[in-house]
């Protein structure tokens, strides 16, 4: 780490993503049999932290690897390649212990500190809940209550960053929680069918002490209370789900096109069907490769907005905001598009043989869908729509 921590600019942003596409390899060695044990992902971060990866947007000041959001969204997309729910699991991470810097720079800078020294792995969620969880003031700071379904990582995590709303203020709140506090209880219930590994679960908070430095700051949507500057977190949040589906679209494809390379195929009367000859194999591919590299292009235009916006800090106007935000969606549908289609059309790519459980050819489909049933784009396009025909800002979303 000694090295990488000397680095900077596109050389730091090489050796990190060289050191993905390592680790990404190692995952690809055995990711169908870890995703059909479907066990919590403690080894896979394991790997994740002694590649480094756990630390890389710490500040190198602070004892981290000191990448910026472009590598990190890069190095999700890398990972994503090899085994989408790990590239979830990090994506999440990078998003959550990131977040307390679009609130109080001292306080992240402490949390930064501590994450890095101890090597955490952030889990839990910032979006709104159908029933919020609740922030009652004592003497001493806050005690934590309610429950938290569908939460991020929370399986493996070493914090959580969660939201709840202090009673009586209707303000919701970023709030951090170590789970090993007495009162904490997590339940990995939700068994998708896809994402297994991706350490979801939900979280119980049975008056969980809470100190004051441990409140980050407000997640309330009222433009007099939310800065330009804090809205980019929805934005950037988002930007991670938009690398996570072109990651899966890559890596599925990178795997059926090695199969097919090696002279796979299944039997039909009257042509080889799914050899590198097909004509109907040949236009499919290249249909995907059209979806995936048109998203891949949008979707660099939406990391340069977004970091540009990152760039302009306190500067930043709403309209800027709103710019960035709708650019950020379109990457968002054009990936999901080309993370479903690839996923999905693989499979017939490759044909009857793709059913089998040994080549594990069905888990990019099943944690591409389960990652956008999730993260539905249609609510996306309808915020672009609006944005192009009435000039109506996005609302503040955030992706976990």
């Amino acid at each position: 780490m000694g090295v990488a921590l000397a680095l900077s600019g596109s050389a730091s942003k090489a050796h990190w993503l060289r050191v993905a596409r390592e680790t990404a390899d190692d995952l690809a060695t055995d990711a169908v049999a870890r995703e059909q044990a479907g066990k919590p992902p403690f080894d896979e971060v394991s790997r994740l932290r002694e590649a480094g990866l756990l630390t890389l947007l710490v500040p190198a000041a602070l004892g981290g690897g000191d990448g910026d959001w472009p590598t990190a969204c890069a190095v999700v997309r890398e990972i994503a390649t090899a085994d989408g729910a790990i590239g979830q699991l990090l994506g999440c991470h990078y998003f959550l212990s990131w977040s307390a810097r679009f609130f109080t720079d001292p306080a992240a800078a402490g949390l930064e500190e501590r994450s890095a020294a101890d090597g955490w792995c952030w889990g839990g969620g910032l979006a709104r809940q159908e029933t919020e969880l609740t922030l009652i003031r004592n003497t001493q700071g806050f005690v934590l209550s309610g429950r938290q379904s569908f939460a991020a990582g929370v399986l493996v995590a070493d914090r959580l960053a969660v939201r709840a709303v202090p009673a009586g203020t209707g303000e919701p709140l970023a709030v951090v929680v170590d789970p090993a506090l007495d009162g904490v209880t997590v339940d990995g219930d939700t068994d998708p069918f896809g994402q297994r590994l991706a350490a979801g679960g939900s979280v119980e908070f049975d008056a969980v002490p809470v100190a004051a430095e441990d409140v980050l700051g407000s997640l309330a949507v009222d433009e007099d209370v939310l800065s330009p500057r804090t809205a980019l977190l929805s934005p950037v949040g988002r930007l991670l789900s938009v690398q996570l589906r072109l990651g899966m679209a890559e890596g599925v494809l990178a795997e059926a096109r090695e199969y097919s390379r090696t002279g796979h195929s299944h039997w039909h009367p009257d042509r080889p069907v799914g050899s590198p000859q097909d004509p109907q194999v040949l236009t499919a591919y290249g249909e995907l490769t059209v979806f995936t590299r048109s998203a891949s292009a949008l979707a660099d235009q939406a990391g340069e907005a977004v970091a540009a916006g990152l760039a302009r800090g306190e500067d930043l106007t709403y309209d800027e905001y709103a710019d960035i935000s709708v650019l950020v969606a379109m990457a968002e549908a054009a990936a999901s598009r080309a993370a479903q289609e690839s996923t999905a059309r693989a499979l017939d790519i490759i044909g009857a043989r793709s059913a089998s459980s040994r080549l594990g050819f069905d888990r990019f489909w099943r944690n591409a869908r389960t990652h956008t049933l999730y993260e539905p784009v249609a609510h996306r396009l309808r915020d672009v729509g609006d944005y192009f025909l009435n000039g109506a800002h996005p609302p503040f979303v955030l992706p976990v």
